[in-house]
């Protein structure tokens, strides 16, 4: 009778157009022959009504995924001779292996393709799982996974209140894989097994975890931690930092002596390299007796010049943009520099650093002051400067309007002071402040002299002076004053270059 179906949970296909329900069968009406499913699934997703009904004439293919169990008074064997007694579908039953499933299908239709499988927050509101495809069909991992949640849950549920006799002859016991605590407990069911009640309901308050975090104390412990390794601060590192420079070697066979260089007399300003390594600075009368000796040796004043001019130069290419601004593809307008020279050796050692500026293709203008007689050094640089493009200049008034690229300052000189209170130096330093163009000063003097225009950066050469403030980042070059020239007058040298002539210093 139509009455012995209400129960089973079947599977009806209503073709391409309507597709594919699931569900447990509510009604079977015979007279209108309509069948209704309770808690209805449409192609895998729960149905907001809670009941459907179909038509014969809608059916093409109907499946009996679960029929009552013996609990329900309804015999298993007793199923497999019976009929929905809908006329529009065939009468056709196909066992499953364990004898849990039943196939209505009409003889002309073809077996259709595998069905989705609800979500699991939809199967735990039902009291059976729907199994999966028969036999003959190829099963997927999702169909294997269900098979087994099948299993594990829904035969384990049964089985422990039926008795052994009151299975049925065909049904096989499932197979019992791993054994825990005295339960059976699949691998599937170990992954995928949780329950979805164990999931908390209220969402996660972002706002007030992130309050209990104390950026302020974190940040104050990193401070603490760069400030005792070194690693933040201009001195001499109390220990090795925790990263290496790519110049740097991890294997080290003794210690690093930061302090490579002792001088006769300490001075209160010290200088660092990036590497750590300390650079004292000396006075003025002790740097003037290190060029002294070195010239009698055979450093020249015209190749402390051409060695000052170079280095001098490379830090002027440097900040102008290096191959960044100094390509040949490069369509752009040249870079302008604006260069401040006095008649002393400092203004030589400038004419000489504008000489190489102008051989690579920069656009120098020389600005200085007539005079009737000037020295030997600067006749001689003037020369070779005259041979260039540069242009020389000796009225400010000659000098751009506009902003330049760099200024460097070679106007300040260590003993005549008096320079100062010239026309022609209070107009060019009036001009350098007013032209908001970068400053790099070179071979500053002390910090006792008050200076005019305030430098950007300064190029120390040889061994610093003690500079101020108003003298900017200092930079020392290399102007290849031998070592045992240094021992002569005093000093335990160690070159800090390293594979560099001009070399950042940074205060301590």
């Amino acid at each position: 009778m139509a009455t012995d179906w209400l129960g089973s949970i079947v599977s009806i296909n209503c073709g391409d157009s309507l597709g594919v329900y699931q569900g447990r069968v509510s009604a079977v009406d015979q007279v209108s022959q309509t069948i209704s499913l309770t808690r209805p699934f449409h192609n895998g997703v729960k149905c907001l009504v809670p009941e459907v009904t179909f038509s014969a004439g809608d059916i093409t293919e109907l499946k009996i995924l679960q029929i009552p169990g013996p609990g329900d008074g309804k015999p298993n064997e007793d199923l497999q001779h019976t009929e929905l007694g809908i006329p529009g579908v065939g009468p056709h039953l196909a066992s499953n292996q364990n004898g849990a499933g039943k196939l209505l299908k009409k003889p002309t239709s073809s077996s259709s393709a595998p069905q989705a499988i609800p979500r699991r927050t939809d199967l735990k509101n039902q009291d059976a799982m729907i199994s999966p495809q028969p036999q003959q069909c190829s099963k997927s991992y999702m169909e294997r996974h269900v098979e087994s949640l099948n299993q594990s849950k829904g035969f384990r549920r049964r089985h422990n209140s039926w008795s052994s006799s009151s299975r049925h002859p065909n049904q096989v016991t499932p197979k019992k894989s791993g054994l825990k605590n005295g339960q059976m407990k699949s691998k599937d069911d170990e992954c995928f097994g949780d329950d979805i009640e164990e999931i908390p309901d209220t969402d996660f308050d972002f706002e007030g975890n992130l309050a209990l975090f104390d950026k302020a104390a974190v940040f104050e412990e990193i401070d603490t931690y760069e400030r005792r390794s070194g690693t933040r601060s201009r001195g001499t590192p109390n220990e090795r930092p925790a990263r290496y420079r790519h110049d740097e070697n991890i294997l080290e066979s003794e210690p690093i002596v930061y302090r490579q260089i002792l001088v006769p007399q300490n001075t209160n300003k010290e200088f660092c390299t990036d590497s750590g390594l300390v650079v004292p600075s000396v006075s003025y009368e002790l740097h003037k007796k290190l060029l002294s000796v070195a010239e009698k040796h055979g450093l020249t004043l015209e190749r402390r010049l051409e060695m000052t001019g170079v280095c001098a130069s490379q830090m002027a290419l440097s900040l102008l943009g290096g191959p960044n601004r100094l390509n040949p593809k490069n369509v752009h307008q040249r870079p302008m520099v604006a260069l401040l020279c006095g008649p002393h050796v400092k203004g030589a050692q400038g004419i000489s650093c504008g000489r190489h500026l102008s051989n690579h293709d920069v656009h120098v203008i020389l600005f200085l002051p007539n005079f009737v007689k000037m020295l030997e050094s600067i006749t001689n640089e003037l020369n070779l400067f005259s041979k260039t493009q540069g242009q020389q200049v000796s009225s400010v008034k000659d000098l751009p309007d506009t902003p330049v690229d760099l200024v460097i300052n070679c106007l300040d000189c260590h003993e005549n002071a008096f320079l100062r209170d010239q026309p022609w130096y209070k107009a060019a330093v009036d001009w350098a402040n007013q032209n908001r163009a970068p400053v790099l000063s070179i071979d500053p003097p002390m910090s006792e002299m008050e200076q005019g225009i305030d430098a950007k950066w300064s190029l120390a050469l040889g061994l610093p002076l003690p500079l101020g403030e108003r003298a900017g980042r200092v930079y020392l070059c290399d102007i290849g004053i031998p070592q045992k020239v240094f021992q002569e007058v005093g000093i335990n040298y160690h070159s800090p270059f390293g594979c560099k002539f001009v070399i950042p210093l940074h205060s301590t």
